[in-house]
């Protein structure tokens, strides 16, 4: 006769599941927490590995460097230490390098294990401008000071205004400006016969020609028209030196003997 179970007892195979069930959780649980563990461990290790020398940034070339030196190019971008190449900042290399005076732009790429890459492209210098203490500033289209030397380099157009350049790496001051606007956008039509140009204290712009004559440009607006009424006298009319040709208000230019 099968027994019958006391009243708030529990059945034998009911309470076998439970602690089956039990167990089974308590060793699914353990085989998670040794795969978390174990996961742990090969991340830092993967970590600590990537921060040795072996990853670090040992091999670094910099290509397009002509002014500026590459080991200067590699300071800037922070790289002189051989960080790990986990730990290098592109953008913010980046931006390092494109403050030196020289480099317009710039492009930092890593390559793994121990590589980096960076290309730069150097400004260009197009004008040169009286500088204190008898030197002279090499400027770039933009008015960006790219140097300062004792002696006028050849071959580059002068750039007289109100306001003198500052140190390397500014640029020049809003008075100034106007002359720039002038100066980097002369065609190709006498662009090449101008050898300075000059902006006064209010903005009056003048060229220095090779003939030699000068042309007042006004006010550096309406410039297109204004170089077409230039070349059109050039062309066309009878100069001498020391003529000035006035074409500051557009479609009615003006030449004045000396």
């Amino acid at each position: 006769m099968t027994p019958v179970p006391r009243r708030g007892a529990i059945d034998p195979r009911i309470s076998a599941r439970r602690t089956a069930v039990t167990r089974e959780q308590g060793r699914r649980r353990l085989r998670l927490l040794v795969v978390l563990a174990g996961g742990t461990a090969v991340l830092v290790g993967a970590w600590f590995l990537l921060h040795t020398a072996l990853f670090s940034a040992r091999s670094v070339t910099v290509v397009g460097d002509t002014h500026e030196t590459a080991a200067k190019v590699v300071q800037q971008a922070g790289l002189s230490g051989h960080p790990p190449l986990l730990d290098v900042n592109v953008g913010a290399a980046v931006q390092r390098i494109e403050r030196l005076s020289w480099v317009r732009t710039a492009t930092v790429q890593v390559h793994w294990p121990d590589g980096v890459h960076i290309d730069v492209t150097e400004e260009t210098p197009r004008l040169v401008m009286s500088a204190p203490e008898a030197k002279w500033a090499v400027l770039s289209a933009d008015g960006r000071v790219l140097e300062i030397t004792a002696v006028r380099p050849a071959g580059l157009m002068a750039v007289a205004g109100p306001q003198p350049p500052g140190a390397v790496g500014t640029t020049l001051g809003p008075r100034d400006r106007p002359g720039l606007a002038v100066a980097s956008t002369l065609p190709a039509s006498f662009g090449a016969q101008v050898t300075g140009v000059t902006v006064e204290s209010g903005g009056w712009v003048q060229l220095a020609l090779t003939t030699p004559i000068l042309v007042d440009i006004g006010m550096a607006t309406q410039l297109q028209a204004k170089y077409e009424d230039v070349s059109s006298i050039l062309s066309g009319a009878t100069l001498h030196n020391g003529d000035v040709i006035d074409v500051s208000v557009p479609g009615s230019p003006t030449v004045t003997g000396a």
